[in-house]
């Protein structure tokens, strides 16, 4: 007798964990042993942030949709966990699967630990150990109430260890950003298109580079942002920037009166992207500025140049097997950095080990298997 597949509550609320839940949900319609089910927080509500990635990735509508929108991250973690209770009561899941991060990770991972649901994390055991940043705290406390930890690199397991949590709740099984990109790198829109579609002038005909920046210590302080923005309007003298500005970058921008520091027609600033635009963008850079965290691994899957405007990083096989580097917020780095490349070409890099396009099949393999048995 065949037995009942397992019943599993997929949730995902922010812009990082899109591109993590596209290919376990599915994998997990293409399995008959787990049944899976979504849960949209709503913690990202903004249409260029949201609906465009469900349906450039392909994710089923979300059976739930939270609704929570933006607030602080106490309110907004309280609306989520007073939100999902119901929903958990309603469903009686075998377990709920968060990703990544977010506010949205550790609120739903709470709700379930406290009503006896097993809770199962996707991207596991990553650390910056830097205790300032919120998603450090989320990553922390959420690997501490799950029962099943999945893992995108083998040093994840050290950084559990030490946190006291053993290999028999850990896995590794790759970085399912990887597959998410692999599935759609063909489908990517060309980068001349989008340069074209969003006025590009002549200095973007032959090489330029990519920026993104949204963090908050990056972005909330005028002064640090005014010195990034700064590092941007000199390095734009010899490499034409486009520079998706994400909305909290933008509202800072706009009250400190820093457009004019980059009001070049060689900073081309756009909206926010979808993921098959800002896809296509990447890969075409010749060199890619960021602080955040997946486009580290997407740089690195697809061996282009990164440099990383942060102090740390919790993805440090970036560092040292792809082509990503460490710089800081101090221009000067900055610059040296991009000189770096200009002049060699960068860091080679390799692709990690299993960042094959595969760790959503795993992890849906093994949930099968942990919860079927």
């Amino acid at each position: 007798m065949t037995s009942a597949p397992v019943h599993i509550l997929c949730v995902v609320g922010a812009r990082p964990n899109f591109m993590k839940i596209a290919p376990i949900m599915a994998a997990a319609l293409a399995s008959r042993t787990v049944k899976a089910k979504l849960v949209h927080t709503g913690q990202h509500y903004d249409e260029a942030m949201n609906d465009s990635f469900f349906r450039d990735l392909g994710i089923p509508r979300p059976d739930v949709n939270l609704e929570v929108g933006s607030a602080s991250h106490a309110v907004q973690t309280a609306e989520i966990m007073k939100s999902f209770e119901p929903i958990l009561l309603r469903e009686k899941p075998d377990a709920v699967l968060v990703v990544g991060d977010v506010n949205s990770t550790i609120a739903c991972a709470l709700v379930a630990a406290k009503m006896g649901v097993k809770v199962v994390h996707v991207e596991a055991g990553l650390r910056s150990f830097d205790r300032t940043m919120p998603e450090e705290i989320n990553r922390v406390l959420t690997d501490q109430i799950s029962d099943r930890l999945y893992l995108t690199e083998r040093i994840a397991f050290d950084n559990l260890a030490r946190e006291g949590i053993g290999p028999d709740k850990a896995v590794f099984v790759g970085n399912v950003m990887i597959d998410t990109l692999m599935a759609n790198v063909k489908k990517a829109a060309p980068a001349r298109q989008t340069l074209e579609k969003h006025g590009a002038g002549a200095e973007f005909s032959a090489d330029f580079g990519l920026v993104t920046l949204h963090r908050p210590a990056n972005v909330d302080d005028p002064e640090v942002l005014e010195r990034l923005l700064r590092a941007l309007a000199e390095i734009s003298k010899d490499v034409p920037l486009v520079f998706p500005v994400h909305p909290r970058t933008a509202h800072h921008i706009k009250t400190n009166g820093f457009d004019s520091v980059i009001d070049s027609p060689r900073i081309l600033r756009l909206p926010p992207l979808g993921y098959l635009d800002l896809l296509g963008l990447m890969a075409k850079a010749k060199l890619v500025l960021t602080d955040s965290g997946g486009i580290q691994e997407e740089t690195t899957a697809l061996g282009v140049p990164c440099i990383t405007l942060r102090e740390n990083t919790e993805r440090p096989i970036t560092l040292t097997e792809g082509t990503n580097t460490l710089v800081g917020r101090d221009p000067a780095a900055i610059l040296r950095a991009v000189e770096d490349i200009r002049t060699t070409g960068g860091k080679a890099g390799r692709v990690p080990e299993l960042w094959d396009g595969k760790a959503a099949q795993r992890i849906v393999a093994d949930l099968a298997s942990w919860l079927g048995g």
